[in-house]
């Protein structure tokens, strides 16, 4: 049986894969297993992003969970890190997310954080996984849990954020791309509450168009109107806001491990770097360990996913880490990825130095990067697919000590990612584009 957990809780085809009965039935399980250590009624907090579908499996989750006997703080929609922190700041037991991150409108997915805002171990989604399969009969009368909204759930989040920012940011002038997602509001909000200018795009989601051609992963609205408006610097988030990419004032993409860079030479500056070192993925880019080991900073490398980042921090007592895709975590102010928290934090940088956004990304020079998905695969057979690993070991000794050759099967979607770095853009390319095709002929379900 397939793990129902990814590498970020539960995804899936939202009323396909993710119907509201499992949403339910998953409430109830992890409600047994993470309200069980409280001597009273547990508590959770509830967030989602605002997918359509997000409607009906929030209900599912809060009933689910309210069944179960726990009392549910209905957040809204909010950021996924805002569940994190709220979850924290209320004393609650545990907290859930109804979102599918980056993922297109129609899925969605459920995640759960433990009592202080932090991720599940893997061994605790499995309890909740196989509780799934047994029966266990609710509390009735009194014993049931209650639901309740209200409160100032986003301010409280943002004014959180904004008192983590060592400089305010008057006098720059950002676009802030909102991927008509969570960060909607927040995003916005905390970077005016600093003092910035905010130009806001893709800020009026509708259920519908949550990171439909925007957002950090379609970036193309963003670059034209930081040009066209002359902006010192656009932001732009996914459809949860736990992510976050910028660009510079003349258009340049600034990814996430340029993002990682700026801070860790800045927090080394201002000797707040514990241990020198910062905490990335084995797909951040070859230029980026160049540059920190240029500045005299350490690069802990990790598997694919911020829970391994995140599990790489907390066992070093590490306080900056992330991937190049704009996970950040700033574990100091944060237990989890933040978009609208990393990028105040990025243009503080700026703000403080006088420096622009472009000179501040000099610190590193990326290495040319290709990454293909390719889909329909069995993603499962990579890894004992001798034809595949011969063709990567091949690749790998051509480009030597000056590239390097990364396969690796998705996390969260049904696919395989081919990634090549080399000295030249057309020498990635080429043999990014070779490897793919081997890997959809060795793999293809079609075959």
């Amino acid at each position: 049986m397939t793990r129902l957990f990814g590498t970020d809780g539960i995804r899936g085809l939202a009323n396909r894969d993710l119907t509201p009965e499992l949403a339910l039935a998953v409430a109830e399980a992890g409600a047994r297993v993470l309200g069980s250590k409280t001597s009273v009624r547990p508590t959770a907090v509830v967030g989602r992003d605002p997918r359509a579908s997000g409607e009906f499996l929030s209900a599912a989750v809060i009933a689910g969970l309210a069944a179960a006997g726990v009392d549910v703080w209905d957040a809204g929609i909010v950021p996924t890190p805002a569940v994190a922190y709220l979850t924290d700041s209320s004393g609650a037991d545990f907290g859930v997310v109804l979102s599918a991150s980056h993922n297109p409108m129609p899925d969605n997915g459920i995640k759960f954080f433990a009592r202080g805002g932090n991720k599940l171990p893997d061994e605790v989604e499995d309890r909740i996984e196989a509780l799934l399969e047994t029966d266990d009969s609710g509390p009735t009368g009194a014993e049931v849990g209650r639901i309740r909204g209200g409160g100032a759930p986003l301010q409280d989040y943002v004014d959180h954020v904004v008192g983590t920012v060592p400089h305010r940011l008057d006098g720059l002038h950002v676009v802030v791309d909102a991927a008509n997602g969570a960060a909607s509001e927040a995003a916005p909000l905390a970077l005016r509450s600093l003092g910035a200018t905010v130009t806001l795009i893709h800020g009026n989601p509708d259920g519908y168009n949550i990171n439909d051609g925007c957002g950090s992963t379609h970036m193309d609205d963003l670059v034209s109107a930081v040009r066209e408006l002359e902006a010192d610097a656009g932001i732009a988030h996914d459809g949860d806001a736990d992510r976050c990419l910028a660009v510079d004032n003349a258009g340049n993409l600034i990814d996430g491990d340029q993002i990682m860079a700026i801070l860790a030479v800045g927090m080394k500056d201002a000797e707040s770097l514990i241990g020198d070192t910062v905490v990335a993925t084995v797909m951040s880019n070859l230029g980026f360990k160049l540059a920190m080991q240029q500045n005299g900073i350490a690069v802990r490398e990790t598997a694919v996913g911020d829970r391994y980042v995140l599990e790489a921090m907390q066992s070093g007592s590490f306080n900056l880490g992330g991937e190049q895709s704009g996970h950040v975590l700033l574990l100091d102010h944060a237990t989890t990825g933040d978009g609208v928290m990393t990028a105040s934090h990025l243009l503080s940088r700026v703000a403080r130095t006088g420096r622009s956004l472009a000179d501040l990304a000099g610190v590193m020079e990326r290495l040319p990067q290709v990454l293909i998905n390719v889909a329909g695969v069995d993603k499962a057979a990579l890894p004992s697919n001798e034809a595949v690993s011969e063709a990567v070991r091949l690749a790998e000794s051509a480009l030597g000590d000056s590239g390097r050759v990364l396969l690796r099967p998705s996390g969260t979607e049904p696919l395989v990612r081919v990634m090549v770095e080399a000295v030249s853009y057309a020498d990635a390319e080429r043999v990014a584009s070779e490897l793919a095709v081997i890997v959809e002929a060795e793999l293809g379900l079609s075959r």
